[in-house]
């Protein structure tokens, strides 16, 4: 700390040179997120249908959700190493993922192999792999932290292709995709590492960069560098919560209620965007800024509720056959829903992780992130529920699901910086 430079706020920097692997630890990052992907995704669209699917669903989003705040905790402390917890990250998700395929109708199986050890292993690969970029790309961390999170939603389109292409081929999808996992994540935990403790890159100023007005006035700092503990205390942090909870119910929810439609080829569709969103709405969040962008991608969210009600109410009409009426029967309006659903459905989660690090600083952003992202266990109860009742009235599930994102839009430019003095309007 004695060699450290400090900004204009106080925060410490230590600037050192760039590692000449730095960009192949973000594309192993990359992979291994891809590589998780099915766990969520591929399992949402191919076997959440009813009953004991939607339970394992949401109690396999429930262990990923609470498995990144301890991962990260141990990871920061430095009592368990990046590789150490992407290994047993490796072969809890691939456990999972086979269990997803073999399990067959063992709730027993499926409930120990996929829920809980796949769950647990993908909250390891999803905490560490965010955590390990972010601090290697500390100039623009939420730009490629929004990349390698979009590979989570979209890695799991080659597993949808092949088992909408081949049905009865969807368990050897799985056990393929646990070796896939297997391997890559392994790779990733071969190759990964995390940077030393304020490591900044020499070739940019700080002080310069901390100072740069234009950044300022779209993504502002935090105010000062919360604790957990004073970030718990803000009314901001339960808002975070609370739009993920929303948000997140409303992304998973999509994603059952597309593929039972039978039209696979808009499911592939709806989990590409859902990946590739997530980058887009970073660049439009450096320039328009984050709630701006984050309350425009909840209004696509819940537009494309209405959209793809109509698409459905569209599909009875003409087909008689509710919600398996098929791509003949939605049309147009299926597809303009899936692509607003689809563009907003994941975009959020990289946004709401930037405004923690906005809103509470940087030196405490991973365990305060993993607090608000581990709201997404309330949001697979909500993905549930909708997905309950969407087998009778599936209208009306996509309505509510409708107002479940439309809300949390209207209350995202209303969110403010914690730990700025009150003042009264001139």
């Amino acid at each position: 700390m004695e060699n450290a430079i400090r900004d204009w706020r106080g925060r410490a920097y230590l600037p050192g040179p760039v590692p000449a692997d730095r960009t192949r630890m973000f594309r192993l990052a990359l992979a291994a997120m891809a590589a998780i992907s099915p766990l969520q995704y591929g399992f949402a669209a191919l076997l959440a249908r009813e009953g004991a699917g939607l339970t394992l669903l949401a109690a396999w989003i429930a262990a990923q959700a609470a498995g990144a705040l301890p991962a990260l905790h141990l990871v920061r402390r430095g009592r368990l190493g990046v590789r150490p917890a992407l290994a047993a990250g490796a072969a809890l998700s691939a456990a999972g993922l086979a269990a997803a395929g073999l399990a067959g109708p063992s709730w027993p199986l499926a409930l120990a192999g996929y829920a809980l050890l796949g769950g647990l292993g993908a909250g390891l690969v999803y905490g560490v792999c965010c955590e390990v970029v972010a601090s290697w790309y500390p100039e623009r961390a939420a730009a490629r932290v929004g990349l390698i999170t979009g590979a989570f939603g979209y890695g799991a389109v080659p597993l949808l292709v092949w088992a909408g292409l081949a049905p009865g081929a969807t368990p050897a999808a799985f056990v393929t995709a646990a070796v896939v996992a297997a391997v890559v994540v392994g790779a990733a935990a071969r190759g990964l590492r995390a940077a030393p403790a304020l490591w900044w890159p020499e070739s940019l100023d700080p002080r310069t960069h901390a100072l740069d007005a234009a950044r300022l006035r779209v993504t502002p700092d935090a105010a000062r560098q919360f604790l957990l503990p004073q970030a718990l205390r803000t009314r901001a942090l339960p808002a975070l919560a609370l739009i993920l909870t929303c948000a997140g119910a409303v992304s998973v929810f999509d994603v059952i209620v597309v593929a039972a439609t039978g039209a696979w080829a808009a499911v592939a569709l709806l989990v590409a965007l859902n990946g590739a969103g997530r980058s887009l709405a970073m660049r439009c969040s450096e320039r328009f800024g984050r709630r701006r962008t984050l309350a425009a991608v909840l209004g696509s969210l819940a537009l494309g509720q209405l959209l793809l009600a109509a698409g459905l109410a569209a599909g009875v009409g003409t087909a008689g056959a509710g919600m398996t009426a098929g791509v003949a029967g939605h049309g147009v309006l299926l597809w303009l829903g899936v692509v607003a659903a689809g563009l907003g459905g994941g975009a959020f989660y990289p946004l709401l992780a930037s405004l923690v690090r906005e809103f509470f600083g940087v030196e405490r952003h991973g365990e305060i992130h993993a607090v608000v992202y581990s709201a997404k266990a309330l949001a697979g109860v909500g993905a549930v529920a909708l997905a309950a009742a969407a087998l009778s009235a599936p209208a009306t599930a996509l309505l509510a699901a409708a107002a479940l994102a439309a809300l949390p839009a209207l209350a995202a430019p209303r969110l403010r910086l914690p730990g700025l003095p009150a003042t009264l309007p001139a």
